[in-house]
């Protein structure tokens, strides 16, 4: 870096996909883009949390699918988990993938410098690394992340058995068991993961169900499926305090006035993840920000002209996609563009036996804007595609506003409901109405089916289930 600064100049704190996905998005519009990591490429997202998170997944599948064989007629068994060779597989993925981020960044021209940097004074900027300096720059667009939140529990912080989602996959050998502290996407996920690998788990949620976030009709049908694959879950229950024993280490849990003891090997803390921004110094650069988190408008802009913040250090939707739109829109925006970040329109997904998907409007979030909507909802037993992949666990649920019969909420429990939601998200961002939804051909035999079924449902229209028995108007 030589210290000249110019219009075209923007710099980049962060590489994970807010980040890097904002600097290859500012190099096609011209922008001379330097990124600054400390870490690896790819942040929390390709390096410790979704990608080997879902490499964990597919492994668990497989063995899912060994000790299910059975019943289509294919007997196999499954002679034991070589952890460490499923921590190698999640390592080649994880690998391969930071690499392409490497390549993109040379390709486009991007300037990576491994440090940190810290605000001196708006748009002014000290960047230590292996030559330090201090830089003024024409925009600046804030990609910092996240980091793990770790609640006040007596014995928690002190105890030697306690992990987070980046210490579970990275342990030296798999858990036996684990009590897993937090009902949210990142406890589901990696307690499904376990509990197929042949784990005992166990989850301890405080509120009364399981992903408070997503359909609560749709989170307890996932609930009576992670009890019948052997989770335990203790709902509507708080963690006491915790403790080390010999053996491993004991959860005292409270629900209803009453306490029990839970003895596992290890513990998860998966309560939820918190904006990372120590180091940078934000008030320095007069930036404003509210418990912990950096403010923007839906432009991605702070209160500092030309500095732009995105993805988990914004708060809101800690997601990896939702960091990489809203950089790709700091971006534009950045080079003079008017781009506007419209949340309505991001999925959420939780990869669990079966997936859960949603977007837009629950049926919550309707009641509570009072909202006047209808249901449609398909229970996956009537599909063909999904009887053969899971025996039909499932259900498609689709909300329509009722004065425009526009789509306001799509939710799937159903396998590969993360791939389904895609169409789901662009009825909703294109304002789509129930009708076109239900002219839209969908080829059979597919899971695709059940979400124009749902459609059809919502209309008393649905054709391969029994009117009046899962919803409509």
């Amino acid at each position: 870096m030589d210290g000249r600064t110019d219009c075209r100049d923007i710099v980049v704190i962060g590489g994970g996909p807010g980040g890097y996905v904002a600097a290859i998005r500012a190099a096609q519009l011209g922008a001379a883009v330097t990124l600054i990591e400390g870490k690896r490429l790819g942040g929390t997202c390709l390096n410790v949390g979704c990608i080997p998170t879902k490499a964990l997944l597919h492994c668990a599948g497989l063995a899912r699918s060994a000790r299910e064989g059975d019943g289509c007629g294919i007997h196999m068994t499954l002679d034991r988990v070589d952890w460490q060779g499923v921590r190698a597989y999640q390592q080649r993925v994880v690998q391969r993938l930071v690499e392409g981020v490497g390549v993109l960044m040379r390709k486009n021209g991007i300037e990576v410098v491994r440090g940190t940097a810290a605000f001196v004074k708006p748009k002014t900027l000290k960047i230590s690394a292996e030559k330090s300096e201090i830089r003024e720059a024409g925009r600046i667009i804030i990609a910092t992340g996240s980091a793990p939140v770790m609640p006040p529990v007596e014995g928690l912080r002190e105890s030697r058995h306690v992990l987070d989602s980046t210490g579970v996959l990275q342990a030296e050998r798999m858990p036996e068991s684990m009590v897993v502290i937090g009902g949210g996407v990142i406890g589901v996920e990696l307690a499904c993961a376990l509990r197929a690998l042949g784990s005992r788990v166990a989850i301890v949620e405080a509120m009364p169900r399981l992903l408070p976030a997503l359909d609560g009709e749709l989170a307890s049908r996932l609930a009576v499926s992670l009890e019948r694959q052997g989770i335990r879950l203790c709902l509507g229950s708080r963690v006491i305090r915790v403790a080390d024993r010999p053996e491993g280490v004991s959860v005292v849990v409270e629900a209803s006035g009453r306490e029990e003891c839970l003895s596992a090997e290890k513990i998860l803390c998966a309560v939820g993840r918190r904006p990372y921004t120590e180091g940078l110094d934000p008030e320095a650069g007069g930036l404003r920000c509210e418990q912990g988190r950096i403010l923007t408008d839906d432009r991605q802009q702070t209160n500092i002209p030309g500095v732009y913040a995105v993805g988990d250090c914004t708060g809101g939707m800690m997601l990896a996609h939702t960091a990489s739109v809203q950089g790709e829109i700091a971006a534009e925006n950045a080079m003079g563009g008017q781009a506007v970040y419209r949340p309505a329109c991001v999925p959420s997904g939780v990869y669990s036996f079966p997936e859960l998907a949603g977007a837009g409007l629950t049926e919550e979030q309707a009641k509570e804007r009072g909202i006047p909507y209808r249901v449609g909802r398909f229970p996956l037993s009537a599909n063909g595609r999904a009887l053969i992949a899971n025996g039909g666990e499932g259900l498609v649920k689709v909300l329509v506003g009722e004065e425009l019969d526009e789509l306001l909420g799509v939710h799937i429990l159903a396998p590969n409901a993360t791939e389904l939601i895609a169409e789901g998200v662009s009825a909703i961002s294109m304002e789509g109405t129930v009708e076109e939804l239900i002219g839209a051909v969908h080829a059979h035999p597919t899971l695709s089916e059940a979400v124009r079924e749902a459609a059809l449902a919502a209309e008393g229209r649905a054709i391969h289930n029994i009117p009046n028995v899962t919803g409509g108007r």
